[in-house]
């Protein structure tokens, strides 16, 4: 009688494991396409969906900033950033990365705020925080910002990464469902378990992105006239504002800036292949503060 009721037990903690298991198969089939270099990548929805939601987010980031309007820094972000856009759309680059030909629709803003920071929406939706160009100091290394955050929105890794958030949900409801008869506490240290790996699972597909974006952006800077060899220089930089502060790589969303500038030198010269065709470079040493 204990066999059969044993029996029982195991086969009803499989049935929601399989129901997650034909939900995660039906999300993989769905979403998924060819990534940057040709590799596998799923995503939660497809181009137009994820352009809507980035139009979106970028009317709610302004509405909500202090948006520079006029002046010397907003007409170098523009400056910059259509160079940018006009390499990210050439067929070189996009052959380069098998990057399908996409229409972005190129916006470039420039925020007054103390953040450290910058970044692209879905659909080519820039903006560029004050804080972080004393960092940048040159045009070529806002190139090297808005390249890497321009990557992002290239290889679409904000729908890979809705994606692989909501398999790591479709996870956690299946083990909750599985060992729901289990007390209380035993019960949250099974899900503590299941949380504390999918965590690390999405932290090292965070820094893969990452470190994706770095390879494209790089690229990117270059096939618009930019030295590559900048964002060298402005990652190195970047650990001397940080003030020497340290990280775990494993429990961080971001690579080590050890391991970003020793990635960035190691693709120097693929970047310098593009940087040397260009025959219109601008002056990337062209000082921001002036």
């Amino acid at each position: 009688m204990s066999y059969q009721y044993r029996s029982r037990s195991w086969w009803w903690r499989l049935i929601p494991i399989a129901i997650a298991l034909v939900s995660a198969g039906v999300l993989m089939v769905r979403g998924c396409q060819e990534g940057p270099g040709g590799r596998n990548q799923i995503v939660a929805f497809g181009p137009e969906e994820e352009a809507r939601l980035g139009a979106q987010a970028f009317r709610e980031v302004l509405s909500e900033s202090k948006v520079v309007r006029s002046g010397p820094l907003p007409e170098r972000v523009q400056r910059v950033g259509r160079r940018l856009a006009v390499a990210a759309e050439s067929d070189n680059y996009r052959t380069h990365f098998k990057l399908k030909p996409e229409k972005f629709v190129w916006e470039f803003q420039v925020v007054d705020s103390k953040q450290v920071n910058a970044f692209c929406l879905p659909g080519g939706k820039v903006v560029v925080y004050t804080g972080i160009l004393p960092v940048c100091e040159t045009e070529a290394g806002l190139a090297t910002v808005m390249g890497h955050e321009i990557a992002h929105a290239l290889a679409h890794h904000g729908a890979e990464r809705m994606a692989h958030q909501q398999l790591a949900q479709i996870g956690q409801l299946a083990v909750a469902s599985s060992f729901s008869d289990l007390d209380p506490q035993q019960r949250r240290q099974i899900l503590s378990l299941y949380n504390v790996g999918s965590q690390y699972g999405l932290l090292k597909y965070s820094r893969d992105h990452e470190s994706e974006a770095d390879y494209l952006g790089v690229v990117l800077m270059a096939a618009a006239g930019y030295d590559p060899k900048e964002a060298v220089r402005f990652w190195t930089r970047m650990d001397k504002q940080s003030g020497g502060s340290r990280t775990s790589e494993f429990s961080s969303t971001h690579p080590s800036h050890e391991t970003r500038v020793r990635d960035l030198e190691n693709w120097q010269p693929e970047a310098k292949s593009f940087f040397n065709k260009v025959t219109d470079r601008p002056n990337g040493q062209v000082r921001l503060d002036r």
